[in-house]
């Protein structure tokens, strides 16, 4: 039986604030679907709250929240609920059309592009870390990068000109 550990009011409060738009902002990556993102969020805040697992630092602590959403985004999509439930589509704008047109490229993205993608790029995270929270060599990280930048620059050289050269 996995000992739960009680953490204080303050480091939940705290961990919240630092990390709920991340988790959030992954599992959106992840799942496609707001309010599906949010309810991971919930349970990973959950989660966070009840594990018993003491952390090493920061480092350690976003990458096991980072871990636990991805986790969490993998059991959802094993559920029975999500293969009953009919998907209702998220309506999202950006000041910039051209990251509206980014943001939507990228959600059509298979969900390792997607997810590699968004880590790198909006959680600036390093290769090594890619690497040591989805469990995958380094050098499979950055052949998926690779090749979630060439699929985004074919999808997006319909809509701009200047990406064709």
């Amino acid at each position: 039986m996995k000992k739960e550990r009680v953490r204080t009011q303050s480091e939940i409060t705290e961990t919240i604030d630092q990390h709920s738009d991340r988790i959030f902002k992954v599992a959106l990556s992840y799942t496609k679907d707001k309010a599906t993102a949010e309810d991971i969020l919930q349970d990973v805040l959950i989660k966070y709250m009840t594990d018993a697992t003491e952390f090493q630092g920061e480092e350690h602590k976003k990458a096991w929240l980072i871990r636990v959403t991805i986790n969490e985004c993998k059991r959802f999509f094993r559920s029975v609920w999500n293969a009953r439930k009919i998907p209702l589509e998220d309506i999202y704008t950006f000041e910039d059309a051209e990251k509206n047109d980014i943001f939507y490229a990228v959600m059509k993205l298979p969900v390792n592009y997607r997810l590699a993608i968004h880590l790198f790029y909006y959680e600036d995270m390093s290769i090594k870390e890619i690497s040591s929270i989805l469990k995958m060599n380094e050098n499979t990280v950055r052949s998926t990068l690779h090749r979630g930048r060439k699929l985004l620059k074919k999808m997006l050289e319909v809509e701009y000109e200047y990406l064709r050269v």
